[in-house]
């Protein structure tokens, strides 16, 4: 990847991404770069404004055109990322061992991570247990719920005292039973 990034280079990511069915390596450091990329944007935006001519009125049209362009490439870029990584664990989850994925970013590792977990705590739950005939369903305080946003939720604080969000639409989170299923109850969530 360039030294600074470009609309280009961000495109160029995405199509990659589209085209490929493996999830495509990216450096550590991309949403960083993402970021700045943004709010300088955002800075020559702001810049654009406060002059006052009408070739400036052109300017700024475009800018804000680049500016939504690129928030539409990086939400297609990291829905295409997720659902490769979803694919990913639920192929992990059926082997024994946690093979390193070094096409993961950081941000990204977390998620792949519970995902392997609960979908293999979901198979010796559920499908081992009644493949040998004895079916078996844990209960207990801490007890959570694999969920997808479906609507972008702000920050909250739940029954349970605790801070949850924010969460971006097509999210996949573990959360507490009684807040998934708030969540899902009022249609800000499906269970996965």
């Amino acid at each position: 990847m360039p030294e600074t990034l470009t609309y280009e280079a961000l495109y160029d990511i995405l199509r990659r991404e589209r085209t490929r069915q493996e999830l495509q390596k990216l450096d550590n450091n991309f949403y960083k770069e993402v970021d700045n990329y943004i709010k300088e944007k955002i800075k020559t935006l702001e810049s654009q404004r406060q002059k006052s001519s009408i070739f400036a009125q052109k300017e700024i049209e475009k800018t804000e055109k680049q500016l939504d362009n690129v928030k539409k490439i990086v939400k297609e870029l990291y829905e295409k990322r997720e659902i490769k990584i979803t694919q990913l664990a639920l192929s992990m989850a059926k082997t024994k061992d946690m093979q390193e994925v070094v096409e993961l970013l950081p941000e990204e590792r977390d998620t792949f991570e519970n995902l392997v977990k609960t979908l293999r705590e979901g198979r010796e739950i559920v499908m081992y247990n009644l493949i040998e005939g004895k079916p078996k369903v844990i209960k207990t305080d801490n007890e959570t719920k694999l969920i997808r946003f479906i609507q972008a939720v702000p920050k909250f604080v739940a029954e349970d005292s605790n801070e949850y969000g924010p969460f971006e639409e097509e999210y996949i989170a573990s959360l507490p039973l009684k807040v998934a299923d708030i969540l899902v109850k009022n249609d800000r969530a499906e269970v996965l």
